[in-house]
C-alpha cells in the first residue's frame, strides 16, 4: 500500500510505499515519526493486498474513493477544450467544434476507466493506493466533506482568536 499526504507539523508531503510493513511514517523534511495506529491496517493473507480500516495520519475513520487522478488537470483538459471549441465556434467550423468536444469527452471516459481509484481522507486529505476493500467506503458524501471543512474552519479560527 502507498500513501500521499501532508506533514502535520510542517505540511511538506510524504510518499512511502508498502506502508503494510512500516511501524511509521517519517517526513523527510523536518524528520517528524508519525505512529501508524495497530488496527489500521489488516493483512488477511500473505499473498492479499492489504486493507485499510482508518486514516493513518489523523484519528479520521471516514475515507472516500475516488480517481487517482489530479483535480486541477482534469479540469484544464475540459477548460482547454471548450476554448478550442469556442474559437472553432468562433469561425463557423461546426465539424471541428464537434470534433473537440466529442474528443474531450472522450478522453474524459478513457482516463474514467484507465486511472486507478485510491482512498482519500475526508479530514487530511490523505491518499492511499494499493488497498483491498475500497467499496467498504463509498464515495464522495459532501456531508461528511462539510463536516470536517467546517470542524477546519473553527478550529483555524479559534487559532487566531488566541
Amino acid at each position: 500500500m502507498n500513501i500521499v499526504c501532508a506533514c502535520p507539523n510542517c505540511s511538506a508531503g510524504i510518499y512511502q510505499s508498502h506502508v503494510e510493513k512500516s511501524v511509521s511514517l517519517t517526513c523527510t523534511a523536518c524528520e517528524r515519526s508519525i505512529t501508524i495506529p495497530d488496527n489500521a491496517i489488516q493483512v488477511t493473507a500473505e499473498d492479499a493486498q492489504p486493507q485499510l480500516t482508518r486514516c493513518l495520519t489523523c484519528p479520521s475513520t471516514e475515507l472516500f474513493v475516488r480517481k487517482n487522478f489530479p483535480q486541477r488537470l482534469g479540469v484544464g483538459i475540459v477548460v482547454v477544450g471548450l476554448a478550442m471549441s469556442c474559437v472553432t465556434w468562433g469561425y463557423r467550423d461546426l465539424f471541428s467544434t464537434f470534433a473537440i468536444l466529442f474528443s474531450t469527452a472522450l478522453l474524459d471516459v478513457i482516463l474514467f476507466f484507465v486511472v486507478p481509484d485510491c482512498l482519500t481522507c475526508y479530514r487530511c486529505g490523505s491518499r492511499y493506493t494499493g488497498t483491498d476493500g475500497m467499496s467498504e467506503f463509498g464515495n464522495f458524501n459532501l456531508e461528511t466533506h462539510e463536516k470536517y471543512r467546517q470542524q477546519a474552519a473553527r478550529e483555524q479560527q479559534s487559532v487566531r482568536l488566541s
